[in-house]
């Protein structure tokens, strides 16, 4: 049983079920092992709670170690909701995790990075809910941009993000920051090698010799300013994949070097796959749209404690998570709830 000083529910006691709970995250769970607080109890606080990004960024900010040469990175991520009929914010959307169509929660989600260490934090997100808000993807990325540069006010190098994210609008507010970017682009996104004059070709069918596969190209993107210039790298991913990103840093020359660079990109693959495996983001079946934001809020907290906590025992956030299940085994076999006869 799971004990409590204080009769009241609050926001800690959901955090430290998500943070305890290892494969069963529902309310009923709860109810069923904190023998204080009813069904209704719970579900009445978490309706009744706002739960903002901005606590995620108040739990985290002592723990980011700022670098100049940082990175935020963007991308976003859906809690699976596929056989959930009557949950808000629920929506039909791209899952890259699923390879299609799924119904689920959109999370436009942003990471700093510091390279010298290795290191990642969650800084901040966005439920992706158009209906209610009216906002796409590309808006909260620029919300939280300039709130990383405006108001966080941490320093970094460049900013990483998907190729959905790869429009002329986030390009252009970067530059005006005065900062470096690197997005991959579609292969039917039509550039220009020369000054204008020459027709647009699809990404895919420009010629590379091997000084263009070493160094890049300098190419103009259409729909761009003229005379706006961007370099442009092939980097083949594998051999049924190939990316072609461009940036903004003209002065990089080398490929090796920019595929170093993008490889920063998937610390927040990382970030998603471990908040989808050890803080039930995913797991809450309630229909309520506040509920399943108050969640989602509540597994990122999580994430940012047991990172906290692995990142100070030497150990990864899955050991520091499942640990607890090595704990209640030699608990177990010090003293048996149940003996073998």
């Amino acid at each position: 049983m799971t004990y409590y000083t204080d009769q009241r529910f609050t926001r800690l006691d959901y955090c430290q079920f998500l943070l305890s709970s290892q494969i069963n995250y529902s309310l009923t769970h709860l109810a069923d092992h904190a023998k204080k607080w009813s069904h209704d109890t719970i579900n009445s606080y978490l309706r009744g709670e706002k739960i903002t990004p901005h606590l995620v960024w108040e739990k985290v900010e002592d723990q980011v170690i700022p670098s100049a040469g940082g990175y935020v990175v963007f991308d976003d991520t859906v809690a699976d909701k596929n056989f959930s009929k009557k949950i808000e914010t629920v929506r039909r959307q791209w899952s890259g995790n699923a390879g299609g169509i799924i119904r689920g929660i959109g999370i436009v989600t942003c990471v700093y990075v510091n390279p010298e260490r290795g290191q990642f934090w969650i800084i901040d997100y966005r439920i992706f809910d158009p209906d209610a808000d009216g906002k796409s993807k590309i808006d909260h990325l620029h919300d939280m941009l300039a709130n990383v540069h405006y108001q966080k006010k941490l320093p970094f190098y460049a900013v990483l993000m998907d190729t959905w994210y790869a429009a002329q609008k986030v390009m252009k507010f970067i530059e005006e920051l005065g900062k470096i970017y690197y997005c991959p682009i579609k292969k039917n996104r039509l550039v220009d090698q020369s000054d204008g004059s020459a027709p647009y070709k699809r990404v895919e069918n420009l010629c590379w010799n091997a000084s263009d596969l070493d160094h890049g190209k300098s190419v103009h993107l259409k729909k761009f300013p003229k005379g706006h210039r961007l370099k442009l790298f092939r980097l083949t991913v594998s051999t049924n994949r190939t990316d072609y990103v461009v940036t903004n840093d003209l002065t990089q020359d080398s490929t090796d070097a920019s595929r170093k660079v993008c490889g920063v990109r998937w610390k927040i693959e990382q970030f998603h796959r471990e908040a989808k495996q050890v803080t039930g983001i995913e797991q809450c079946q309630c229909r309520s749209g506040r509920i399943q934001r108050n969640h989602i809020g509540c597994a990122m907290l999580v994430w940012v404690r047991l990172k906290e906590v692995a990142t100070k025992l030497g150990k990864t956030i899955y050991q520091a998570k499942f640990g607890q299940l090595s704990d209640y085994l030699v608990q177990q076999l010090k003293s048996p709830s149940i003996r073998f006869a």
